[in-house]
């Protein structure tokens, strides 16, 4: 039988995915009437030379005080003679602007700088850091009380500087949202793709966090909107046409003629409100969407299983004796922030020939992946790495040259375990799987190579797949997926980081066998990275046995198996599960309420 990428009840929640948030907003009531109110706003202030029965700062001293009705002046005139209406649909545009310039300019601040400073060095955040929190200190309204004379109260100029004055709020929103997504392991596996950190940035983190940035722009934009009226109420800019400047005058006749102060705060209510009222809603669908994710995932991966039916001849050629990969007396060791150095792997040394596959085997903890990040360069920045030797054909591995991360890119390849986590649940598998191979050639061209891949690693619908999102298909035709996007560049070198540990016993074999079919078709070296000696004796030419950080052992599977010298090796073959063993240990026996 083959795997099925969707079970029945996936397809009603492809529906619900590619309904769009949008759609999900305007069946959400709040939402649907928030959007309703601000697109009716916005459509008035658009409106509003047609709609305006006079010019905003148009004066009528007949018309002081004038009731609503009055012909001519649908809602009346205020203290000074100008016409109500017209004032508050002008008051619309300059509070829509406000809060444009305002949010733009925090936004713009914020998000570009928090992305930086979240995704790099510790010296930058540390910088980046300390210059908004010192910004962060000002007071802002003071500051742009003090400002407004200078600029001569230009409402635009205002917002802008009010932008700047926001802007620390958005970048510790975005930079502690980055810090919790930068280790993800989908974005380590970008990385290995070869994709810039600008790409990586702008597709796979800030994609991923743009549902809290959306919320915090909709509570700003209404910051900006009360701060502009509220400036104008006191005097400030309030020669321009706003709600503050309505409710201001109005406030002068408020015994009197109490209707005018009725339209200005009507409007400023209605506009905020709004704003308010779309975030939460947007909120609130984020969590839905969030929520029935998981529950279709989870329904899915109940409903089908990972069937099996590859059957591939094993190789057992170790290719040629050229050198692919070559590690000598690596070390691996980590800083602290008091300065002290932590070794995590001591003077590990291997080797790597094309068509040859290579098991590095150890107990957690023992430094393999340590050591295979080593060569992927995805070892965290506060990571020491020194060795005598770490080269790919020659090259060197050990800085992060132009040429080390070219050779990264299009020469060794990365299949991660845990395959669910290393796709961005926020695009189709196809999407993610072509954005590597796309930097080199059309895009119809690279959904061609990837469809022709994912038939070739054993899916039986590629276009299925393609189209399908990692939460929609099982761990197996994940993993496969991840195993075609790997060698899409058609690597020379493939570092497997536990590939079959997420996966069930039928599915294991088939990986396995994938690996050792495409190790002999593409003459591939092949650097697998396990904890299950099992896999060693059926996949690899050679061994290398860690513990501790550091090598124990080494050689050809047989001589290993049918001789181990270390008791460290002896004792992880021993661990293998087969048919004649057998438990001799009794039960324990507890007594009551132990």
């Amino acid at each position: 039988m083959a795997e099925n990428t969707m079970s029945a009840p996936g397809v009603s929640s492809v529906a619900g995915t590619r309904a769009g948030i949008w759609g999900q907003l305007l069946r959400h009531p709040m939402g649907a009437s928030s959007l309703g109110v601000l697109a009716t706003i916005v459509i008035l202030g658009v409106l509003e030379p047609l709609l305006a029965t006079h010019d905003p700062e148009f004066i009528s001293l007949s018309n002081i005080n004038a009731p609503a009705g009055t012909p001519g002046w649908p809602l009346g005139g205020d203290g000074a003679g100008h016409d109500v209406w017209a004032r508050l649909l002008a008051s619309i545009n300059v509070s829509l602007t406000s809060a444009l310039i305002g949010t733009a300019v925090a936004m713009v601040l914020g998000v570009s700088i928090g992305l930086v400073s979240g995704y790099l060095s510790k010296t930058t955040d540390i910088i980046t850091s300390w210059v908004f929190d010192l910004l962060m200190a000002l007071p802002t309204l003071v500051m742009l009380i003090v400002i407004a004379p200078v600029i001569g109260g230009d409402y635009k100029v205002t917002m802008a500087i009010l932008g700047v004055f926001l802007s620390p709020g958005v970048f510790r929103l975005v930079r502690n949202l980055v810090v919790g997504v930068r280790n993800e392991l989908y974005v380590d596996a970008a990385r290995v793709s070869g994709l810039s950190d600008l790409r990586i940035l702008s597709r796979h983190v800030f994609y991923v966090i743009r549902g809290p940035i959306i919320i915090q722009a909709a509570f700003l934009a209404t910051v900006c909107i009360n701060m502009q009226a509220g400036l104008a109420f006191i005097g400030i800019g309030a020669r321009t046409p706003s709600f503050g400047s309505m409710i201001s005058q109005a406030f002068q006749t408020m015994y009197s003629q109490p209707i005018q102060l009725v339209w200005p705060t009507i409007g400023l209510s209605l506009l905020t409100g709004a704003l308010v009222l779309f975030g939460n809603a947007y909120r609130d669908v984020l969590g839905q969407r969030g929520t029935r994710k998981g529950r279709s995932a989870r329904k899915e991966r109940t409903a089908k299983g990972d069937a099996t039916v590859r059957t591939v001849p094993s190789s057992t050629g170790t290719g040629s004796s050229d050198l692919l990969l070559r590690v000598q007396d690596l070390s691996v060791s980590y800083v602290t922030e008091k300065g002290v150095e932590i070794p995590v792997v001591h003077d590990v040394s291997l080797e790597v020939r094309p068509g040859e596959i290579v098991g590095l085997v150890g107990e957690s903890g023992s430094g393999k992946s340590q050591t295979a990040f080593s060569v992927l360069g995805l070892l965290p920045k506060n990571a020491a790495v020194n060795a005598t030797a770490l080269t790919y054909n020659g090259i060197s591995l050990l800085d992060d040259s132009k040429e080390a991360r070219k050779l990264r890119r299009e020469d060794i390849a990365y299949v991660p375990q845990e395959p669910m986590s290393n796709l961005d649940p926020s695009f189709t598998i196809g999407a993610q799987l072509t954005e590597g191979l796309r930097r080199a050639m059309p895009r119809s061209e690279a959904k061609a190579t990837v469809l022709e891949l994912l038939g070739k690693v054993g899916i039986p619908d590629p276009e299925r797949t393609f189209k399908s999102y990692p939460h929609q298909v099982s761990g197996g035709m994940a993993q496969r997926a991840l195993i075609a996007g790997a060698i899409a560049s058609r690597p020379k070198l493939l570092i497997a980081d536990e590939p079959t540990t997420a996966l069930d016993v039928t599915v294991q074999a088939e990986i396995l066998d994938l690996l050792r079919e495409l190790r002999r078709e593409l003459n591939m070296g092949v650097l697998i990275v396990t904890h299950n000696f099992g896999v060693v004796a059926d996949l690899c030419d050679r061994v290398v046995v860690m513990r501790k950080g550091e090598t124990v052992e080494a050689g050809a599977v047989r001589d290993i198996f049918h001789s181990p010298s270390h008791p460290y090796t002896r004792q992880l073959i021993s661990a293998i599960l087969d048919e004649q063993t057998v438990r001799s240990d009794q039960p324990i026996l507890l007594g009551q309420g132990e």
